[in-house]
Order: C-alpha cells, then structure tokens, then sequence
C-alpha cells in the first residue's frame, strides 16, 4: 500500500509515463541495421584525420572495451546504402558506451566523412547522423575516452585523471552500438508532442482547467494509439494532442528568446588540446542541424575557439562563415576567451577585446556588440568603461544567480563601472546557460524575472555546455512546440541582439546597479594554483616592457617592431586568463601546459626587452637603469634611461635591541621597525609623523595557517567557517641579520611548519618608507591556507584595493548581508587602509586574494589587518596543487596615500632593467600632470602596423585631473581613439592639440594615437 493514497490524476500519469517510455518511445525506430566496424588506437596524443584513417583498424563488435583516459580510437563503420522511405529517414547511430552524465564530460566522438570532412559531434544527447539515401555508409568516429572527472559521487574527491601520466591505461568504455536505422517521421513527432505536455504538466496548477485539458488529452493518447500499431495509429495520436499544444499563450506570457548556445570551457577538467577538439565537435553539430533546421540561431564567444577551427579544420570554419554570413550564427562576446575578470590586469582586459574583435572583424566580417560571460566567477567595477570603449553595448551573464547570502535585484539593468559608464547588462532569470527549453526552465524564467511589468522578457541560452554539445533537434522541437501555448512562456528562437534591442526600446528608466558585480562563491579563485597567478602577472608586465622598449627602438633607431612576437605571446596569456585556468579550478594538465606556456612567454618577451635596450643604449660603458614604470624613479623619468642618480636619505642602520624579547632593529630616519625574536614584526614606527603602526601585543608580519576544507568545490571556494581555525606560526628556526649597508639592511628568518618551510626577508632601503618582506614557502601541506597578516593601528572603514584602471572601495566591517559576503576579496598590485590624513600601502609582486578586517583591542583601539592569501592546497581537481616552491614579495609603506599605493604597485612588479650604453635614453612619451595622478599603462605601434604610436592613459586616483601629454618623437598629430585603435566617437573632439592640457574624468581610459609622418 502506498503511504499516500493517488489521486485520480496520479494514476492517469502513471499509465501515460509507462505508455511514452513502453510502448511509444521504442517505435522512434523502425528498423536497425549493424554497421561493420573496425577500430585503431592512436598512440599517444590525439592525430590528424589523415593519419587516423590511414592504418587498417582490428575488426570490433558491440561489448568492445575501449577508451583508456584521454586516448582516441578510430571507428570506420561501413554499411549498405538506404533504401528511401516514405515516412522516415536513415540515420548511423553510435552508442561509444555513454553514461547519464552530460556531453562534454565523458566519452566523445566526431563523426568525419570518408574524404575528411568534419561532419557532426557524437556524445549521450546526441548520437545519431543523417544518411543519405542510396549512398553506401562510409564513416569515421574519432572517439575520444575522456574521463569523467566531475559526475562521480561523492563529488569534489582526489583524482588522478587529471593528468594522463596518472590516469591509467585501462579502457573506461564499451562499445554498445554502432547501427544504420530507419527513423518512423510520424513517431516521432508524436513523441515530441507528448513530452512536450507531459511536461507542461509539471508546471500547471494541478487545480486548473488548463491542466486537467491537457491530462485529459493525454489520457485521450494512450487510448488512440494501438501499441501493436504505433506507427499505424501515430497521426491519431497527434490529432488528439493538436488543440492542447495549439492553444495560444496568454497576452501576459513572458517572452522568452530562445539562443541556441554551447558553452565550451576553454579548458577546465579537460587539456586545452582537447578543447579545439570539443570546439570542432560541437561547432560541426551546430552548422549540421541548422542545414537540418532553417529555425535555429546560435551564439558563440570566445575567438581562441574559432581561430583554432580556421587552423584544424578549415572545412568547418568556411562552413561557419557561410551561417555568419546568413546571420544565424552570431558570433558574440567579442572577447579572446571568456576571461576572468577580477584578476587580469587593465591592459590585458583590453587585449581581450583588441584582439577577439579584431579576429571577427577581419576573419568573419562582423562587430560584435556585446560582452557575454555567463561563467565568469564576478565582475571588476572596471569593465563597464572598458567594454563601451571597445565598442559594446550590452552586456550577459548569470553567475551570479550562484550567490550564496544575497540575489542581485535586477535581471536587466544598467550596470555602472567605477568610472560612472553604463552598460546594459542582462541576467538570463532562468538561472542557466545549459537550458534545454523544458517547461519547467521557462516557468522559472518567467516567475524569476524581477522586471516584471516593466520587461516581461528575457533571454533563454540553450544547448548543452560546459564541455561542449550545443543544442539538439529535441530543444528546437520543444521551441517550435512552446512558441505560444497556454501555460508557458512564449518561445522566439532568436539572436541575443533581438532582446538587447528590444530592452532598449522598452525600458525607460531602468534600475542601476553601481561598482563592482562580487560573486558570494568561488572566492578561493584568487589565491588557487599560485605558480599560474605569478606567470600571469609576470607575463603582464614583461608584455608591457617589451611593447614599450621595441616601440621606442623601432621609433628611435628603425628597430624592426615584433609584431608576430608580440601578438603569440598576448595570446598565450590571454588564453590563460580563461575563467577555469586563471583562477586555478582546473586540472594538473591545464597547469602544467600554463606554466610552460608562461616560461615560452618569459623566453621570447625577455629576448624583445634585450633587443631593444641593447639597440637603445648603443656602445657605451655607463651604467643605464631602463625605468619601465609610469612613474620616475632612482632619478631616472618614467619609460626612460639614465645613469642612477638617486642620492639623499639618513642611512640605514641595523642594531640589537637590548630589551625583552631580543631582537633586531632597522632604521632610516622615516622608518624604524622591530623584528623581535620570533621574526615578528611588533613594531613599525613612522618617524616623520611620530606615529606607531603595530598595535601593542600584536604582530606584523605574522603568518597564518588556516583548515581549508569547503563544503563543496575545493580549488573554487574559501568558506567562512575557515576563520574558526587557525595556528599563527610564531616559531622561527633563526633570526640573521644577512645584509647591513648604509644603503640597506636585510633580516632573514627561518620557519618550519608540518611539511613545508618558510624563508623570509626583511630589508629597509635608503630613502624607503616601506619595508620589504620576501617570503619563500617550501609548501607541502593539504587542504590549509596560508595567510600573510599586518595588523595595523589605522581606523578605516573601508579598504581600496587596485583594480583594473582604478580602485574599488570595499567597508571593513560586515553591517550588512552584502558586506559580510566579502569576507575575501580581490585585488591587484596593492591594498590601501587609511583614516583621515594618514595611510598605509601594500603592494605585491603575485598575490590576488586578501581579506581586510577591523578590530577593537582591550583598550579600545581600533585595529585594521591586511592579510594576504598567499597559498592554498586543494585536493579536488588536482591532488597536488600548489605543491613545491613559492616566491611573493610583499611591500608595506606607512604614511602612504593613495598616489603612493599606485607607485609601490608598479614598481613592486616593473623592476628596473641596468644596461651599459652610451647615454640616457628619452622617453618615447611623458607626461606632466601636477596631481601625479594619470598614468601611463602602455606603449605601443599601432596594430595596423602603420607605425603610428598609440599611447594608453588612464586617472588613477579617482578624482579629475588634467594632463598634458608629450610625444618625444615627430608626429603629425594625435586623435583619441577606442581600444581598436580608430578615432573615438563619444560627442567629444577627437583630434587633440598636444600643447594643451588633457581633462581626465575620474578613472577614465584615454587612448591616443601618434601619427608618424
């Protein structure tokens, strides 16, 4: 007996379920026939279409065992020709032994002709293709044995398929079919239709008439259809069903434009080789099915991607420009890849959208319109002004339907950057990229949607993602189904565009969401995978040095400029700021090709700075430093060379200190700091204002070690919980004093801590009011987190931290929900705490992730703490991230304002270069700005290769500011342009009188273009 007795309605859908699952869904086949096959492995990594298809395959049957991980087999299936059917069609369907979890995560195939040409993807949703009648089945399978990494319960445990060397050689799959069939065109139709109510069923009150119309006709189905004549009988069976399916959606239905979308994670629990190969997949499903189905429109982002097709699969990619050329495939987002946006520097943001658009510009003829990230892990204030001046409108993303404590409280809205640009921004309420257009999904899109009554629309991307896959003929059936029918929202198969302009057009004053977009999830992304962190941020600055001195050698002495160089070495860091590698969440694999990656990076960059500098300096035996950074220093201007000429300062001294505990003190005449004998900084007295920055009983200086054990998505998250456990490592090896010169003194302390060691240096400089810290981690620990902390005497509410072109400011208490969200958060080159009149910086050489707190001690004195994550070992999805040696240089400068915060932050990471020459080198461009507060970000020659100079500005501080800006070479002029170099059309003049000083708006981008005569 059942402990709830079934109501009337109950046992009809009892009888309808087993009726579609028994007794129709089976007869979607007529007849099946057993293809020949035979297989080949290739060794090794996966190779060409010719190779593959050259060696004579073992003959194999259904209950072959294949696949081991990441290998690929090679499947010919051959076969008679089709006969024609009046009521069906021949399709080759192939079962390579898929499980229930999704496409993309497991085994794959590619369906390739007999003469090479990529025809269509094979995964569990997708598993048959279309066969001419009368020709002879001639076909090729590259199956890929990809493992499942993720879809295994318990989820989140160590792996070892995250790298091939560790995964095994057993196979992971079997063959269960590989089939010609002969579909019935009229089953299957009726099919479609029935699920299509069944599952309209799920959604409709079940106290409506609406729903017992629609019960009642699928009560009416079972009834009509002979199960020992479905195919006889199907047209019956959709006469029954037509008026519920034909019954027109209400007047207030929400709109839903449908978007046929794949999500394909440039790499993540899969090698970025194995992307190209999921690309081409799912990319020659999308082109099959739209030859197949005039109604579907499909977006695709990410330019890598469709590079990598133009290289591998030419076929394809001239297949893809005929749909773009149609306007049914609209490529989108207009970006490199689907970047990371918290950690990319502001350059490199707008290399994203320099290069992807220059590639669908000149390769597919279009502009896109819009950025579309619907994955990335939070959004920089930032992107606003750089996307508009990158030409975009729109932008799209759901992630942050993810957040743990607070729901955004807009769907469609203006977003404002931290500069004061709007962008109209579009969170697809149904919560999904991967939508399959159920009922269920459009329900939820309607009654999610927080602009109802002032938009009732929304977009609904569909297709399997993530792994790849893309939409199916079952979704565009559901679209066609749902377009307007009673009870759901109605279905436009449509481009994103559509809905952007018609939001446009409709929404007169829409709701405004200021500053950055936080994800409250995901927060450890910012300190995961540090060596990938560090070849980031390293490779950022060596791209700006080497664009910087090339285009001065180019300009100066005729150098030949490396524009293929340059543009490789973009590209790799570019693709390695993908949301799933930056932010450290993916396999060994996909860090091991980043590290090597960034080293080719280092290699080539390093060779272009020697060029250049050598050519720069000319013969000569002075002493030449080459100062890169955007501000002067050791007496040398910014972007130039000199001789060093930095002089003054009280020297710096060194002596012991007599009192309890022992330890050793470091002075200057700014600064005086106190390492006590535990290598502890317990005090750090700024000289000029008379002020001490430790509070008493507390420790600088003190790292931290904290249990990292989240409740799901290890790489990925830092809970808050972390804070209930933690062990200040206060014991020190030794303390030793390693340098001590009138020019600086070093302390160097030794720690050891369960299996890893840690070795610091302390150093204070001449003429420096910062102290210097370089921790060196040995790091073998599991599952903990390492912080860096300084608490300081300093009452602020609020932290800025550096972010792309700017700064964010974030509260340091938790008064609110939002607030407490961010208890980690992101930064760049620096942190800056201040109180009225008084400040302190610090800067880093590779660390993203901090947390910034406030505190009151016994007596009552306010206490704010910087800490800095410097490491993390996550187990899940690589066992041993993390594990080995690390480098982090961390920067502390007391009485600094934020100007001083900007300047420790470029030069804690642009180091200045010492060449012998001839004499000092003029910078290619200076500026003269009396608030030192715009700076210069990059250097360059012009894209098209003209040999104008483009000259990228931007106002760091905040506030307006005006500067004259100053070529020091011939020009004819100077227009301000956008970010693909073109002459700027926002109301303003774009021609711009050199004499004159520029007015900068508060964090504005200004780029100007030198022509060269």
């Amino acid at each position: 007996m059942p402990e709830v007795m079934p109501t009337a309605a109950d046992l009809t859908l009892m009888r309808v379920d087993r009726f579609l699952l028994e007794r129709l869904e089976p007869h979607r086949e007529a007849a099946a026939l057993p293809l020949t096959v035979t297989a080949w492995e290739a060794p090794g990594e996966p190779v060409p279409f010719e190779e593959g298809t050259a060696h004579e395959g073992v003959p194999v049957a259904p209950g072959h065992a294949w696949g081991a991980p990441w290998s690929t087999t090679w499947l010919h299936l051959t076969g008679p020709a089709p006969e024609a059917s009046a009521d069906g069609a021949a399709q080759v369907v192939v079962d390579l032994g898929f499980t229930d979890v999704n496409p993309g995560f497991q085994a794959e195939g590619q369906f390739w002709s007999a003469d090479g040409r990529p025809l269509k993807g094979l995964n569990p949703r997708n598993r048959a293709l279309s066969w001419p009648v009368g020709e002879p089945v001639d076909v090729w399978v590259e199956a890929a044995g990809n493992p499942t990494v993720l879809g295994h319960v318990p989820e989140f445990q160590p792996t070892t398929l995250g790298e091939r060397a560790t995964a095994g050689t057993d196979p992971l799959y079997v063959l269960r079919r590989a089939d010609l069939v002969t579909t019935d065109a009229g089953v299957e139709e009726l099919w479609r239709d029935a699920l299509a109510l069944r599952d309209l069923l799920r959604v409709l009150p079940a106290d409506g008439a609406r729903y017992a119309r629609v019960l009642r006709a699928l009560d009416r189905l079972v009834a009509v259809v002979d199960p020992d004549d479905v195919r006889g009988t199907a047209a019956e069976g959709r006469k029954v069903l037509a008026p519920e399916l034909e019954a027109p959606a209400s007047a207030s239905a929400h709109q839903a434009y449908a978007v046929g979308h794949a999500h394909i994670d440039s790499a993540w629990l899969w090698p970025v080789r194995e992307t190209v190969r999921k690309a081409a997949r799912t990319f020659s499903t999308v082109v099959t099915l739209m030859d197949e189905d005039p109604d579907l429109v499909f977006a695709c982002s990410s330019a890598q991607q469709y590079a990598w097709i133009k290289e591998s699969y030419p076929d394809l990619f001239a297949r893809i420009k005929e749909k773009v050329a149609e306007g049914r495939w609209v490529p989108v987002g207009g970006m490199w890849v689907e970047s990371d946006t918290n950690m990319p520097g502001g350059e490199a943001m707008v290399r994203q959208f320099l290069t992807g658009k220059s590639f669908f510009r000149d390769e597919l003829g279009v502009e896109t319109r819009d950025v579309w990230l619907p994955d990335s892990f939070g959004y920089s204030g930032a992107l606003p002004q750089i996307a508009k001046l990158a030409g975009n409108r729109w932008m799209l993303t759901q992630k942050l339907s993810w957040n743990e404590t607070n729901a955004m409280p807009h769907h469609t809205f203006l977003w404002e950057g931290i500069d004061g640009t709007r962008l109209l921004t579009h969170f697809p309420p149904v919560d999904s990229y991967n939508a399959e257009l159920s009922a269920g999904e459009l329900d939820h899109a309607a009654r999610n949607n927080r602009e109802k009554g002032v938009l009732d629309a929304s977009i609904v991307p569909f297709g399997y993602g993530d792994g790849g896959g893309g939409p199916t003929a079952d979704m565009l059936g559901r679209a066609r189904r749902y377009a307007s029918t009673e009870g759901v929202a109605e279905v436009r198969v449509a481009s994103p565009y559509d809905f952007f302009e018609a939001a446009e057009a409709e929404l007169d004053r829409p709701a405004v969401w200021s500053g950055e977009m936080y994800l409250e999830f995901h927060r450890g992304t910012y300190t995961s995978q540090a060596r990938t962190k560090q070849g980031n941020r390293r490779s950022e600055h060596l791209l700006r040095e080497a664009e910087l001195w090339a285009a001065t050698a180019a300009v100066r002495e005729g150098a030949p400029y490396p524009y293929e160089e340059l543009d490789g070495a973009w590209k790799t860091v570019l693709l390695n700021q993908f949301h799933d590698i930056l932010p450290g969440s993916s396999i060994a694999w996909v860090y091991r090709d980043a590290e090597a990656g960034y080293a080719e990076v280092a290699r080539t960059l390093d060779e272009i700075v020697g060029t250049s500098l050598e050519a720069l300096a000319g013969a000569g035996d002075t002493p030449l430093v080459f100062n890169a950074a955007p501000h002067a220093r050791a007496g040398v201007a910014a972007l130039g060379a000199a001789p060093s000429s930095a002089s003054g300062g009280v020297d710096v001294t060194v002596s012991a200190d007599d009192g309890a505990p022992a330890g050793v003190v470091l002075a200057n005449g700014l600064v005086a700091v106190h390492v006590d004998a535990r290598g502890l900084v317990d005090s750090i007295r700024d000289l000029r204002a008379d002020r001490e920055l430790v509070p008493a009983g507390l420790a600088a200086n003190l790292l931290q070690l904290h249990r990292d054990t989240p409740r799901q998505w290890d790489a990925w998250d830092i809970d808050r919980e972390y804070l209930d456990e933690r062990t200040d490592l206060v014991d020190a090896l030794g303390i030793e004093v390693v340098e001590s010169s009138d020019d600086e003194a070093v302390v160097e302390v030794r720690r050891a801590f369960g299996a890893s060691t840690v070795r610091q240096r302390l150093s204070l400089a001449r003429g420096s009011a910062a102290l210097t810290v370089e921790t060196v981690v040995d790091w073998h620990e599991r599952q903990k987190l390492l912080k860096l902390a300084f608490p300081l005497a300093v009452h602020a509410d609020r932290s800025a931290s550096e972010t792309q072109f700017g700064h964010v400011f974030r509260p340091t208490h938790a008064n609110t929900p939002w607030d407490a969200a961010r208890f980690e958060i992101c930064a760049h080159r620096w942190v800056h705490v201040a109180e009225p009149g008084y400040g302190v910086a610090v800067a880093n050489s590779a660390t993203y992730g901090h947390d910034v707190q406030r505190s009151v001690t016994d007596d009552g004195a306010t206490v704010t703490t910087v800490r800095e994550s410097l490491l993390r070992a996550p187990l899940f999805p690589d066992p041993d991230a993390d594990q080995g040696a690390h480098r982090f240089v961390t920067v502390l400068h007391v009485g600094a304002d934020l100007g001083d915060a900007v300047r420790d932050g470029y030069a804690t990471n642009l180091e200045p270069r010492v060449v012998t020459g001839a004499g000092p080198v003029e910078p290619l461009v200076s500026v003269a700005d009396p608030a030192g507060a715009v700076v210069v970000e990059s250097v360059k020659l012009a894209e098209d290769r003209s040999g104008d100079v483009v000259v990228r500005l931007y106002e760091s501080l905040g506030g307006h500011a005006r500067a004259t800006v100053a070529p020091g070479f011939e020009t004819s002029g100077a227009v301000r342009t956008d970010l693909l170099e073109r002459p700027l059309d926002d109301g303003r003049t774009t021609e711009v009188t050199l004499a004159e000083p520029i007015a900068f708006r508060p964090f504005e981008i200004v780029t100007l273009r030198f022509a060269r005569p």
